[in-house]
């Protein structure tokens, strides 16, 4: 759970200084946009990857490597920002980019083979473990931002921590590793690092190809695009759009993620009770209702807005990487597959969306994630569990 939560506090810490960027930077909203691709393009180029990598190297190593690529490359990225080094900032984000691609499948994987191993809904929380990190971070920046901190020292002090953090955290994975691979096969894996091996050189293409994995793709690419678009724009939206000042809009932010970790944390016992595509079904419908609130509210009840969102994404990410793993035998392959689909969403659509907001505005711009939630709630039958799901309950 630790190494969620630093994930997420990484993320955040370069998140909470985007006002900060753009206006370093000097940049247009679509600048910011072409910017933030930097990172999404990056992590697009590891997620296919991960996969393979965890398979090949296991869980813990894949981990490390992300954490090391993911905290140098911001680190590097703030610099660039502080000295007004365009080329530096966006090279450096497209290197943190791919360690946050493969950071997270390698843990989400380690996350799914606990949750087979206990067989009851826990991925929420370990998702909650990730806002946790998320809040505490951005609520760190919205603080080091009212003080004028500049973005540089910020960001190296807190991404040296998160790196000796990880190390430390992630030599529990072998362990685990070992203890759960024991239930699905009388085989040990050849390499002990890893929690699983994949289940053969095809299962990757046959994920590819299965209309399942493909529909739960898509409605965890809605909850990430949803959850993305916040998390890049909801502070800067705020500024421009509500006209309130920098450290305000990282408190909106913060305040999201505040919310949204809240509804992982309460979502496992809601969903042992009631079933995925039920709750999934109220959980989507509140995103498009916080959306509406944010965009079109007063500021008073734009904050409303943003608890609503906050709470009616916090589960569509955590239980598609839950349904891809349904048939432990294929986890692999279907992680990275729903992986690949939904961090194209969660880390590309939010830059893309910086165009968007060039001809509406940024907060007219959020009206995108409405738009997703609505297809994500038509296609929520897609993860319901199986029947020895049921049974269990």
């Amino acid at each position: 759970m630790i190494v969620f939560a630093l994930n997420g506090a990484a993320f955040a810490t370069y998140a909470s200084r985007i006002p900060d960027t753009k206006s370093l930077l000097h940049l247009s909203a679509g600048q910011l946009g072409l910017f933030l691709l930097a990172g999404a393009l990056g992590s697009v180029l590891g997620l296919p990857m991960s996969g393979w990598i965890t398979g090949r190297f296991g869980a813990r190593r894949t981990v490390l490597a992300g954490s090391a690529a993911t905290t140098l490359g911001y680190s590097l990225s703030a610099i660039g920002i502080d000295t007004h080094q365009l080329w530096l900032a966006a090279v450096s984000l497209f290197v943190a980019g791919w360690g946050v691609g493969i950071w997270d499948v390698a843990m989400n994987l380690e996350g799914t083979v606990v949750e087979q191993h206990l067989g009851r809904s826990i991925m929420p929380r370990f998702h909650a473990m990730f806002s946790g990190g998320t809040v505490a971070a951005a609520l760190l920046g919205a603080g080091l931002t009212a003080l004028r901190v500049p973005v540089w020292l910020h960001v190296i002090v807190v991404m040296a921590l998160l790196a000796a953090g990880t190390a430390w955290a992630a030599g529990g994975f072998r362990a685990l590793g070992e203890v759960t691979s024991e239930p699905e096969s009388s085989e040990k894996p050849e390499n002990p690092d890893s929690a699983t091996e994949p289940a053969g050189k095809s299962s990757h293409l046959s994920a590819w190809l299965d209309p399942r994995v493909l529909l739960i793709g898509v409605v965890t690419l809605a909850a990430g695009f949803t959850e993305g678009t916040a998390n890049d724009w909801l502070s800067v939206a705020f500024v421009e759009g509500h006209n309130v000042p920098k450290w305000a809009g990282v408190l909106a932010f913060a305040t999201f993620l505040t919310f949204m970790t809240i509804g992982r944390i309460t979502g496992t016992a809601i969903l042992d009770r009631h079933g995925r595509v039920p709750v999934l079904r109220c959980a989507f419908a509140l995103a498009v209702v916080g959306c509406l609130a944010v965009v079109f509210g007063s500021t008073p009840i734009a904050y409303a807005g943003v608890v609503v969102w906050g709470v009616g994404v916090s589960l569509g990410f955590p239980v598609g990487m839950s349904a891809a793993a349904d048939d432990p035998a294929q986890a692999h392959a279907r992680i990275s597959v729903v992986s690949t689909i939904a961090y194209t969403a969660f880390l590309a659509g939010p830059p893309l969306l910086g165009f968007l907001g060039e001809h509406v505005g940024v907060l007219h711009a959020l009206l995108a994630v409405g738009a997703a939630a609505t297809l994500a709630l038509l296609l929520v039958p897609s993860v319901r569990e199986p029947d020895r799901s049921h049974a269990a309950h």
